[in-house]
């Protein structure tokens, strides 16, 4: 396994150890967090029932330093032996009670610690029962602590837990993965070969044949040569398809490439190609080198593929004109064709793999116009395409740029034109 897949498998393992521990520490917090509202709300049971038992028979159960009881006759407050603290009693609660012979329920915070305090009328007094409390707020904070404390470990072994689960359950799927691309890699090369021997050989018949053969043999052996040259095609796409897969995101910048000679030098290789057919060719490229950062074959074979899918489906007579241009910080490259076209609710799945449209016949099985687009998106950028049946195919390729300078030693505007 490559260093920038061990990467990604640690990243992967940590991410998902960080989930389990991340679920694991929220169910301790939760679980924490219904015990301290259990204990809060039993707490707060208990401390009313205090306090309505000590206004209703003068004393509370409490301990001495944390409760206390006054009556209020209408002129005169009586305390017990205990000394009240400061503040106490609330004045006003009982003046309002003896006025309204109305319960009052209150909470008081002061002192560093909070009171509870029940005001109630009880025959012609007024009876005030005061309760602290503190203790009950130290066992909060405690349990809060020990469930804080409980949750930090967890968390951590959670975490460590997950790392060592996620390590044997990342790792099968990594190494798969690895393997299937190995495979085509290596499937690849070993098909290049034969693939390309076949190919000579049914040439060297062919030419022969055009000598010495029938029409019918040199009809198949063409055919022959049509379906190893596919042949061909669909493993170059195979395994440039495989070095992207294993190229990570993050990979380290690539020399700039110069599409200007890059354009240039893929259309002239199809000049002859062009006349054959009787078509008109055309290419329109800047006046000096426009270079962009990305794999020199990479980026020729998006070019190549898309002038040969707009060699293959225009007919004889048409026109085909490739521009390349400088746009706002990204390379534009054009190829239009007044081919076959397509139906322009096709447009996005024509980069789906295997896709073939209506009317195929004979073309390709969609790998090709798949990859570009995994090339192009492997590069940062888009590709569109626009058609119409019948009227042609336009697609368009934008690559951001680079301020990278290139010694390509310059390359002249070209308007080149070849006609049939």
């Amino acid at each position: 396994m490559e260093a920038a897949e061990q990467t990604i498998v640690r990243r992967a393992r940590l991410r998902i150890g960080l989930l389990i521990g991340l679920l694991i520490g929220a169910l301790l917090l939760l679980a924490g967090g219904i015990s301290y509202a259990v204990l809060v709300r039993s707490q707060e049971a208990q401390i009313q029932r205090e306090l309505e038992w000590g206004t209703e028979h003068g004393t509370i159960a409490g301990p001495p330093a944390c409760s206390w009881i006054f009556q209020y006759d209408g002129t005169t407050v009586r305390t017990g032996t205990n000394p009240p603290p400061p503040g106490f009693p609330l004045s006003g609660a009982l003046e309002t009670v003896a006025a309204t012979r109305t319960t009052e329920v209150t909470t008081v915070t002061r002192n560093d610690t909070t009171y509870h305090v029940r005001t109630e009328a009880r025959g012609d007094t007024v009876v005030q029962a005061v309760f602290d409390a503190r203790f009950q707020l130290s066992d909060r904070w405690h349990l809060l602590l020990a469930f804080s404390l409980a949750a930090t470990v967890g968390l951590l072994a959670a975490v460590l837990t997950g790392v060592l689960v996620s390590r044997r359950a990342v790792a099968p799927l990594a190494e798969a993965l690895t393997r299937q691309r190995r495979f085509v890699a290596d499937a690849s090369h070993e098909l290049r070969t034969p693939i390309a021997q076949v190919h000579t050989r049914a040439q060297l018949i062919a030419q022969r044949a055009r000598y010495d053969g029938t029409a019918t043999n040199l009809e198949d052996l063409e055919r022959l040569i049509g379906t190893t040259r596919r042949l061909g095609e669909i493993v170059d796409d195979l395994l440039l398809s495989a070095r992207l897969a294993a190229t990570p995101t993050n990979r380290a910048p690539d020399p700039p490439v110069d599409l200007t000679s890059l354009v240039a030098t893929t259309v002239a290789a199809e000049t002859e190609r062009a006349a054959e057919r009787q078509l008109t060719l055309t290419l329109d490229t800047p006046d000096g080198p426009l270079p962009v950062p990305g794999v020199e074959s990479a980026l020729r074979r998006v070019v190549s593929e898309l002038l040969a899918n707009a060699l293959a489906h225009t007919p004889a007579g048409g026109r085909i004109d490739v521009t390349l241009r400088a746009a706002e910080n990204c390379a534009e490259i054009v190829i239009a064709d007044t081919g076959e076209g397509f139906d322009q609710a096709d447009a996005r799945r024509i980069f789906d793999r295997f896709h073939r449209g209506p009317g195929s016949g004979d073309r390709r099985f969609g790998l090709g116009l798949a990859l570009l687009q995994e090339v192009v998106t492997s590069h940062h950028g888009g590709i569109e395409a626009e058609g119409h049946p019948g009227r042609g195919a336009r697609f368009t390729v934008r690559l951001p740029t680079t301020q990278t300078p290139i010694n390509s030693g310059g390359a002249a505007r070209i308007r080149n034109t070849l006609r049939p």
